[in-house]
Parts: C-alpha cells; structure tokens; sequence
C-alpha cells in the first residue's frame, strides 16, 4: 500500500437497548449508515433488521458483514484490511453502545493500534441512563459486568462491591443474564448491609420501563419479581 495511502474510519454505531426504540438515536446515525458498506455486527440477522428499519430502500445484499465469533472473538485482520483497503467500517453490539460490555472493545483497540480514527456516534447506553436515574454517586461509579455465578465467590464478590462502595463512595454497577434476575436480587437482599442503597433498573427506554431505589431493608419488605428482562443494578453503600 502506497504510503500516502488513506485508510478508513472506525464508526461506533449505537443500537436500541429496547426492541424498536428509534428515537433514542441520533439523526447522525441514519445519515451515516446510509453510506456505510462494512460493518462487524454481534449478529448478521439483527444487524441487517436493524438497517432495513432504518433504510426501506437500501441494498443490503450490497453491504459487507463481518459476525463476531462468541467463541474466537472477532477478526481483526479482516478489520485491518478492510480499514487499509480505505473502507469506512460500522461496529454494531447487539444493544446499545459498542465497545462497553460489547466485544466490539476487541476490534476498537486494532483500530487504535494502527492510528486509525475512531468516532463514537451519539445513543443509549443502558448502564449510564440507569446511573442517571438511580439517585446514586454520578461522580465516582464502576461497571463490573457479570458477577461470578458459583458459590462462595458469588456473595464473596458482592460483599467486596459494597465494601469497596462505602470506602470509596463508589456506585457499583453491574448485569445478570436475564432468567437469573431474580436469584441475584435474592442474593444482593441476603449479603448486604440493610442501609446499603440498591437500583432496580429494568428495560429501559421500553413503555414499561422502571427504574426504583430504595435500601436493602426497603426491598426486603416487598420483593419484587424481575423475570426474565434486561435489568442494571446499581448499589452504594
């Protein structure tokens, strides 16, 4: 390749976190997917779904897919070629922003390594709308993903959450899959301090969305069922 070359730019494309939620999607992002022809996607089917929603009329057997293997990750070299070849490149996560809790993160730093622009497009992020809406420390929070599933390392984990919490004043954020919602609630109400404050944030930016904190005490009064939905919980002791 010559060394005047122009490679491609990274684009970081939002999705819904709820099924059909458009408007939580900036204008830029339709404009931008109307010109775009490579994409790395969680899941072709839904990734196609989610264009044509948006594009009645494009070509979508004229577009590019790479899918992100779940168990070898995503291709890299196939990034990197396309982005050399001077190819503009969309990475989609299967809901909200790619690159946080997404195996995007993995194609962004290839990017990153070989200089390439990368621009996050402006949409819903479960985690920092949940944040928003608990009432807890926006200041100083962390995101820790999934929590082990196992005994003992499970309640082991959430005390050490709630502990690190209080010493630091920290809001700790964290996801379940969603048939085990209800188990890690049963688990948060049995392990931490009834002072200590937990968000219930469940399908947010859907009709039915509800966002709720209260203590451990409080919800140990009533215990709500989740079932089986996306949910982010948040604690702060």
């Amino acid at each position: 390749m010559p060394e005047n070359a122009k490679t491609g730019t990274v684009y970081l494309i939002p999705i819904p976190v709820a099924d059909g939620a458009l408007h939580t999607l900036s204008p830029q992002i339709t404009i931008l997917t109307g010109k775009l022809g490579y994409y790395f996607v969680e899941n072709v089917r839904t990734a196609r779904r989610f264009l044509r929603s948006l594009h009645k009329d494009l070509v979508i057997d004229s577009l590019h897919f790479s899918e992100i293997d779940k168990h070898t990750g995503p291709n890299t070299a196939l990034l990197i070629q396309w982005l050399k070849e001077g190819n503009d490149i969309g990475i989609m996560s299967e809901a909200g922003c790619p690159g946080i809790a997404d195996p995007g993160a993995e194609l962004v730093a290839a990017a990153q390594n070989i200089g390439v622009k990368v621009v996050p497009l402006v949409g819903p992020s479960s985690l920092i709308l949940a944040l928003m809406a608990s009432g807890l420390n926006g200041q100083s929070f962390c995101f820790t993903g999934y929590l082990p599933v196992k005994e003992p390392m499970r309640s082991k984990r959430i005390k050490d959450l709630e502990a690190i919490s209080v010493k630091e004043n920290q809001t700790q954020l964290f996801i379940e899959t969603p048939y085990r919602n209800d188990h890690l609630l049963e688990d948060l109400l049995k392990n931490c301090n009834p002072k200590t404050r937990l968000c219930i944030a469940q399908n947010i930016t859907q009709a039915d969305e509800l966002i709720k904190t209260k203590t451990i005490a409080e919800w140990s009064k009533k215990i709500p069922i989740i079932g089986k939905v996306p949910a982010v919980f948040l604690i702060l002791g």
